[in-house]
């Protein structure tokens, strides 16, 4: 039997080639103008915004050394390569994925660590301090990537014969202790991590809201956290929930027989998985006014319409964002303060990774 076969129909083979194909040029197209957005800023750049360029070389990787083999081998009703194209999109896809999650995670402590001190952002994460993050995100992720080559757990086609990740029914046996592993320190404690730092955020800007006397009026302040949180609790929620089906079915072909699951019921949560590295760009647009005023910079993106036009409800440099120490804090035992940022004081906004 060719293990490599496409178990699909050709109609769907197509379907799926063409599916990939769009999910590839979103991809690239919206991380590379994250890139270049954070280019053009670089002079402003905050070091610890460099996680968020860390997150989009993540999908941007993954999208454009792994889907046009999987485009091809679709369109040609057959995986492209044989055995090692297989190994090596199986890696990828692992590695790339990995590095995503912990990117994910740092990104969630950094932020719960920013939000405790809110308005007293003396304590800064210097470039090296975030360098030394990022890079730690690539070895961790490559560490277990390399796992599978080493003996420890193995690499194998899908069931439906387009492509390569982990072989997990072949692991019932031989690499179970990996599986579990992996599902531990790569899906579990990961989630448990941002939850948990999310939830620690949302307590702590309603704590920030209900000491304020004018209760009428949202502080500037904690506008500004509550989008940067509805930033980052987006792009979370989205990575995690795209992989979470691909993982319940992992787990069926561990526990279960892997030949029950029908290809094109196995085809689903794979190709569902895969468009967890196009949405980050939209969000971004969707809720930063400094991504899409940027934007709008780019004529050819707008053609000419309003479509571009940012509210400037919120004033802001970027993405991410802090207030500076010069913003006016209310205290609990201080009547007269109403918790209102100046002008000059948002205008001073500094940036933090959500």
């Amino acid at each position: 039997m060719d293990i490599y076969a496409s178990k699909l129909s050709p109609t769907l083979d197509i379907g799926t080639g063409v599916f990939l194909l769009v999910i590839a040029v979103f991809s690239i197209v919206g991380n590379l103008l994250v890139l270049i957005m954070a280019f053009k800023r670089s002079t402003r750049m905050k070091p610890p915004e460099l996680l968020s360029v860390n997150l989009a070389v993540t999908d941007l990787g993954a999208a454009v050394f792994m889907y046009p083999l999987a485009v091809a081998s679709a369109w040609s009703h057959r995986w492209l390569g044989g055995d090692a194209t297989c190994l090596y999109y199986g890696l990828a896809g692992f590695f790339f994925g990995m590095a995503s999650i912990m990117n994910l995670t740092i990104i969630a402590i950094v932020r719960f660590i920013v939000s405790l001190s809110m308005h007293s952002p003396d304590e800064k994460i210097s470039r090296r301090n975030v360098k030394l993050l990022c890079a730690w995100t690539w070895l961790y992720a490559l560490l277990w990537a390399l796992c599978p080559i080493l003996g420890w757990g193995r690499y194998g086609p899908e069931p439906f014969g387009l492509s390569c990740s982990l072989a997990w029914g072949q692991m019932k046996n031989e690499g179970f202790s990996f599986v579990i592993s992996i599902f531990f320190f790569n899906l579990v404690m990961p989630s448990t991590i941002i939850v948990f730092c999310y939830v620690g955020i949302v307590l702590k800007l309603f704590y920030v809201y209900k000491k304020t006397v004018n209760t009428n009026q949202i502080p500037n302040v904690v506008k500004i956290h509550r989008r940067l949180l509805t930033i980052a609790f987006l792009i979370s929620v989205g990575f995690i929930g795209c992989w979470a089906p691909y993982g319940i079915v992992s787990l069926w072909s561990i526990f279960k027989d892997s030949a029950s699951i029908p290809p094109e019921v196995s085809l689903l949560p794979c190709m569902f998985a895969k468009t967890s590295t196009m949405y980050n760009p939209f969000i971004y647009y969707a809720f930063s006014t400094t991504f899409k005023g940027e934007l709008k910079k780019l004529g050819w993106l707008c053609g000419g319409s309003n479509a571009c036009h940012a509210s400037n409800d919120i004033k802001d440099d970027g993405i991410y964002m802090v207030t500076n120490k010069k913003a006016k804090v209310a205290r609990p035992n201080d009547v007269n303060s109403t918790f209102q940022v100046s002008t000059e004081t948002m205008g001073q906004l500094q940036h933090i990774p959500i």
